[in-house]
């Protein structure tokens, strides 16, 4: 089990790299199908969590003793989180999709955290999370708006639930077996879910090898390395601690804008990084109320730091 500050950092690290991706997508070819590209990122970054498991012995004997049970929901969950979130950001726009899924994740997770562990947030974690959420809002407002739609809403609003379920999935048996482990399998779960996109839509952009330093980062680094680094720090956290600080993810994307694509700096979104700088800062420091009902997994890691 990680330090809870180390599980902190790894958790940040995850969102600081996940925040690169659409700077990193406004490289590829313009007639990019993002299905495809969901899919490719999974192929790769399953790939690479498998190498990266199958290093060390204890790694590679661990497959053995997975608890396969919610090790296919989370996988299933984070590759319809994927998909649905694209489809989402068509239909709802960039900045209403990716405000509502994004800022949907912390609630659906505290919402778990309450009706199933019986662990309300304090009042001071609350309202960090309403300032991160707010602020979160704020960044991402406006950015590609386009027409929203109630559909394209719904869609965003479960990509968010499901972000939230592989969330919950992973951390009840992250004390259980080796990170690198959970997350190789979790993803070759949802690098099997998305590969039919490969073989239903266009990829004939794909052979343009200019478009591949791109997609191999996306694989690599926004979603091996990153999720590597969020399932170990997910071992050591209350799992609505680490959505939340997931929620860096667009002060990244917001300061790349800025600073790689020239983005104008606007008085709305100077406000939403102070809030949910603010928001992440109460959300990290408060601890967090312990659970009165647990689940055997909980009750095994009572005696650890989560926060």
């Amino acid at each position: 089990m990680p330090s809870r500050s180390l599980s902190l950092l790894c958790v940040i690290l995850a969102a600081v790299l996940w925040g690169t991706t659409g700077t990193v997508q406004s490289l590829l070819p313009p007639e990019r199908e993002p299905l495809i590209v969901a899919a490719i990122r999974l192929a790769v970054g399953a790939t690479l969590l498998t190498l990266m498991a199958l290093r060390l012995p204890e790694s590679r004997r661990a497959f053995r003793r997975l608890p396969w049970r919610p090790v296919l929901v989370a996988g299933l969950a984070i590759g319809l989180y994927n998909l649905l979130f694209f489809v989402a950001v068509t239909q709802a726009g960039v900045g209403v999709g990716t405000a509502i899924a994004i800022g949907s994740a912390p609630v659906w997770v505290t919402l778990y955290e309450a009706a199933v562990l019986r662990r309300l947030p304090t009042g001071v974690r609350a309202a960090g999370q309403v300032l991160s959420v707010l602020g979160a809002a704020l960044l991402v407002a406006g950015a590609g708006a386009g027409s929203a739609s109630l559909t394209g809403a719904a869609l965003a609003a479960a990509a968010g639930a499901a972000y939230a379920t592989y969330s919950v999935a992973t951390s009840r048996v992250g004390a259980q077996v080796p990170s690198d482990t959970l997350a190789a399998a979790t993803f070759g779960v949802a690098m099997l879910l998305a590969a039919p996109a490969l073989f239903l839509l266009p990829v004939s952009w794909v052979a343009d090898l200019r478009a591949w330093p791109a997609l191999l980062f996306l694989g690599a680094v926004t979603t091996g390395v990153a999720y590597a680094l969020f399932t170990r720090g997910l071992a050591g956290l209350a799992t609505s601690t680490a959505v939340t600080l997931s929620l860096v993810e667009p002060l990244t994307a917001w300061i790349l804008a800025i600073v790689v694509l020239g983005e104008a700096v606007t008085a709305q979104r100077l406000l939403g990084a102070a809030l949910l700088f603010a928001g992440l800062a109460i959300v990290t420091l408060a601890p967090a109320r312990p659970a009165v009902r647990a689940t055997r997994g909980e009750n095994q890691r009572a005696g650890t730091s989560r926060g």
